[in-house]
């Protein structure tokens, strides 16, 4: 008997008939001889409705109120599936983040996990009960309900798979698993059986939506195997665990785009120690993380500096640059919005040498020019021209035959 942790999306439980359908997925896998814990989202556009709500009554709301607000999305889908499992004559107990025993910080609207007191989920599987828990929120050390901020009900579940020293961990989406690039804009993009831990944190980091970040961190940390897989199907997804040799094999996996980001842009920034590190400390206390960094060759003691961050981020981004821009004496700062990131991912680029060449050669041809570039042991990022973006997705994904 293995012990699952099944996570539902909010498509998947986006209505009363699609939350009978996972009450029905959860019971096929019992039937299976497997224990199950459930973690879900709020239905569909809930969350979104509910910040909506939130900006029309208020400019400026408490992170700590947000919160409050926005967990009681999840509430509701943990309580509906609960009352859909019991319709199967299946027991079931739902769970906030407090009551499953997750414990943040105190850092209210993307709060990270401290530790997972599980007691009270293990006392429901024992007695034969399926735990039901809500994600993307928990406690903090103060006590005050918080939330785990963008794909948090991802980390939930895969860190009570942790926890419980689960056997797996199946994430459900409404696609059938990782693809060698979005089907959206590749239509003969393939489905990948297998991806190591490394390929997918890159993937999630260079714009790939189906796994959240975080969670793919949490796993790889804790070695806890994934699962990602249609909720609308019992096809095999896209197993995320260890590398191994068969894995080395492919040079390239996937090719993933990103248009969620906004490129920076400081000129004329006295080119002397410790000026770049106050700008990008500055920048990281007002909690935005920087992503690709470009700093031209020196000029009479000048140099200009551009750095990628959230769409989301812009605005404080800017008010940060533009202070610090003026306290270090620099000549001006500007936002650049039409700019997307398209990245290869690969283990094999460790022992491959030449994909870096085929890829500038291959977006070349088109006359697509490049603005920025990034790289690891096993990823290449491109910053180009929003309006390209699609275009060169496909290039590459037709030059590396995935």
């Amino acid at each position: 008997m293995a012990l699952i942790v099944q996570k539902f999306g909010g498509t998947s439980v986006g209505d009363v008939d699609r939350i009978r359908a996972v009450a029905d997925h959860i019971a096929r896998t019992r039937k299976h001889g497997n224990e199950v814990v459930a973690v879900v989202s709020a239905m569909g556009k809930t969350t979104d409705d509910l910040i909506r709500l939130a900006n029309e009554v208020s400019h400026s709301h408490p992170g700590r109120e947000l919160d409050m607000l926005l967990t009681s999305g999840e509430r509701i889908s943990m309580s509906l599936l609960s009352m859909a499992l019991a319709d199967l004559e299946i027991d079931a107990t739902s769970f906030t983040g407090s009551q499953a025993g997750i414990i943040t910080d105190t850092d209210h609207t993307r709060a990270k996990i401290l530790e997972i007191h599980p007691s009270r989920i293990l006392e429901s599987i024992k007695r034969g009960s399926v735990p039901v828990v809500a994600g993307f929120q928990g406690v903090s050390t103060d006590k005050d309900v918080t939330t785990l901020g963008r794909g948090g009900s991802d980390t939930t579940a895969v860190a009570l798979a942790a926890a419980l020293n689960a056997d797996l961990c199946e994430i459900y989406t409404d696609v059938s698993g990782i693809f060698s690039a979005d089907p959206r804009v590749v239509p003969t993009a393939h489905k990948l059986n297998e991806i190591s831990y490394d390929e997918m944190l890159e993937l999630a980091a260079s714009g790939g939506r189906v796994l959240a970040l975080r969670s793919v961190e949490f796993a790889k940390n804790h070695h806890v195997t994934l699962h990602v897989r249609s909720s609308f199907t019992w096809e095999p997804g896209t197993w995320v665990r260890e590398e191994n040799e068969e894995m080395e094999q492919a040079v390239v996996s996937a090719v993933s785009h990103d248009t969620s980001e906004v490129k920076v842009t400081i000129t004329g920034v006295p080119d002397m120690p410790g000026i770049a590190a106050r700008i990008f400390r500055e920048i990281a206390d007002v909690g935005v993380n920087v992503d690709m960094i470009v700093q031209n060759t020196s000029r009479e003691g000048l140099t200009d500096i551009s750095f990628t961050v959230p769409k989301d981020d812009m605005n404080a981004t800017m008010n940060v640059a533009a202070q610090a821009a003026k306290e270090i004496g620099a000549r001006d700062v500007y936002a650049d919005p039409d700019i997307a990131r398209v990245s290869l991912v690969g283990a094999g680029m460790k022992t491959n040498p030449g994909v870096t060449a085929k890829m500038f050669e291959t977006l070349a041809k088109e006359g697509i020019n490049i603005e920025m570039i990034s790289t690891s042991a096993i990823r290449i990022s491109c910053v180009v021209r929003e309006d390209v973006i699609e275009r060169a997705v496909q290039l590459l994904h037709e030059a590396f035959e995935l």
